[in-house]
Parts: structure tokens; C-alpha cells; sequence
């Protein structure tokens, strides 16, 4: 069965299509958000592949708004095909800030963000706060090493900018591992509370 993606075969009979470059991003999924509570991407499910087709997954979210002032945007891991979120993570976050009329800048390791053993979703908001003006978003990319693996634990990457609701832009740089040697088949986007009112979230694979 062969898997194809915005009409270019990625996999035929367990081989790489003719049509994938090696060494670039391969767009594999798009979802969009209206009101929405979450945003998943489940291997196997609706044309999503999130398994040992590539070493590496890149996942970008543009122009998340929420559709709740003062809220975090999250995500979180299945091992079980999206009948659980609750992977065991172990993270960091950095941020930078300043607001705009220049009263406060910093940068500062935030220990109420970060995650210790938890199966809670990781923020990518650090200091919360997401703002609802029709002009404030988060983007974000995320990208997320060797998934499948059932050897290491998943080590991931972030690095995310938004327009905190008390008028300040926050850049965050999240990183960690999901403390599991089983395979990671589903990623799952939310705000801690509230819907995601708009937004894109892409899912690429790296080729090669």
C-alpha cells in the first residue's frame, strides 16, 4: 500500500517513492483549528505518518490563537495510538521577554514550566498568559527525534514566540524527553484551557 502526501508518493511496498528528496522536509499533514479543543496526529489516521518512516518529525504551529485569555498552549505524547496522552517527560524551559513600552526585559530559566517525571502537557507558552486580542498568536517549531524507537527515550526540541497578554513578546526555548523506550505514534496540541479559536498546525517528516 503506498502512502502519498500533496500528490507525491512517500512510501511504496516499504520503499522511499521516487518523488522524496532525502534530506528535506516532507509536508505530511495539515491540521486547522476553529474552536477547537484539540489538535491530533495520529499515525496511521487520516493520511498521518508518525512511525519509522523518518528518523525525525518537525511539527510547526502558525498563528495559534486561543479562544481564552491568560492560557498556555501545550502538547503531549501517546504511546498507545491517541488513547492516551500521558508520556513520562523530563524538560527545560528558557525564556526571553520584553514588553513593549521597554518597562521590562529578562531572561530566566522557568522551573514552573519545566516538567520532572510528569505526564502533564509541556507548555510552550512559558509565563502562561496567552493573549486573546484579535492581533495576539502563538508560533512555534517543534521537532521531535526518532519516535519509533524502542531503544531511547524521545528527545525533542522547541522553540516558540508569542504575544503574552500583557503586552510583551516572550520567546521560549523548550527541550526534553518523553521517558519512554516505547514507540511514540501520536502527538496531541491543546491549551490548558479553552479551545484553540484558530491556527495551523503542519506535521513534515525529515527525508534521509
Amino acid at each position: 500500500m503506498a502512502v502519498v502526501s500533496n500528490g507525491t508518493t512517500i512510501i511504496d511496498a516499504g520503499a522511499l517513492g521516487s518523488g522524496v528528496a532525502t534530506g528535506k522536509m516532507i509536508l505530511i499533514k495539515t491540521l486547522t483549528a476553529s474552536g477547537s479543543g484539540t489538535l491530533s496526529f495520529v499515525d496511521g489516521a487520516d493520511s498521518v505518518v508518525l512511525d519509522d518512516t523518518y528518523d525525525s518529525y518537525v511539527f510547526k504551529i502558525i498563528n495559534a490563537h486561543p479562544g481564552t485569555d491568560d492560557v498556555n498552549f501545550t502538547f503531549n505524547f501517546s504511546i498507545d495510538g491517541g488513547s492516551n496522552y500521558n508520556v513520562t517527560k523530563t524538560t527545560t524551559v528558557v525564556n526571553a521577554y520584553h514588553k513593549e513600552d521597554n518597562s521590562e526585559a529578562a531572561v530566566a530559566y522557568n522551573t514552573y514550566d519545566d516538567l520532572a517525571q510528569s505526564t502533564a502537557y509541556q507548555s510552550l507558552s512559558s509565563f502562561g498568559q496567552m493573549g486573546i486580542d484579535n492581533d495576539q498568536s502563538l508560533c512555534s517549531i517543534i521537532h521531535l527525534y526518532n519516535p519509533s524507537s524502542t531503544v531511547f527515550v524521545k528527545h525533542f526540541i522547541a522553540t516558540s514566540q508569542f504575544y503574552q497578554a500583557e503586552d510583551r513578546s516572550n520567546n521560549v526555548f523548550t527541550s526534553g524527553y518523553g521517558n519512554t523506550t516505547s514507540a511514540v505514534n501520536a502527538v496531541q496540541f491543546k491549551m490548558n484551557s479553552g479551545n484553540i479559536d484558530s491556527g495551523v498546525i503542519k506535521l513534515y517528516g525529515i527525508g534521509g
